[in-house]
C-alpha cells in the first residue's frame, strides 16, 4: 500500500479530539460549548485546547454573545474548515478503498 495518502492527512483534524469536534461541526450549524462538552464527554480545559487549536487553523468560528443574561459561546465551522474537513474525509475514503483492494 501507499504510504503517500496517510502523510497527506490534515494533523489539526486528524487528533480524534478534533476529528470528533469536526465531525459534529460538520453536522449542525453551530453548536455551543456546553452542549458540545456534555456531547463529546470533554472537560473544559480539553474542549477549550482543541477549539483554540481549530480556531488558530481557521477551521472554526466563534461566537460570544449573551442569553438570558448568561454567557453563550457558540461554535460553527468556517468555509475553509468545511472544506478541509470535506478535503479529510476524501483522503480518509480513498485510502480505505486502497485498503480494500491491496
Amino acid at each position: 500500500m501507499n504510504p503517500e495518502p496517510f502523510l497527506q492527512l490534515d494533523r489539526v483534524i486528524h487528533e480524534k479530539g478534533r476529528l470528533a469536534i469536526m465531525s459534529l461541526l460538520a453536522a449542525s450549524p453551530q453548536v455551543s460549548f456546553t452542549e458540545m462538552r456534555s456531547l463529546l464527554g470533554m472537560t473544559d480545559g480539553n474542549l477549550t485546547t482543541h477549539m483554540r487549536t481549530l480556531q488558530e487553523a481557521g477551521y472554526v468560528a466563534v461566537t460570544k454573545a449573551f442569553r438570558d443574561g448568561r454567557p453563550l459561546t457558540t461554535y460553527a465551522l468556517t468555509e475553509g474548515g468545511r472544506k478541509a474537513f470535506g478535503g479529510y474525509v476524501d483522503l480518509l475514503e480513498r485510502i480505505v478503498r486502497e485498503a480494500r483492494r491491496g
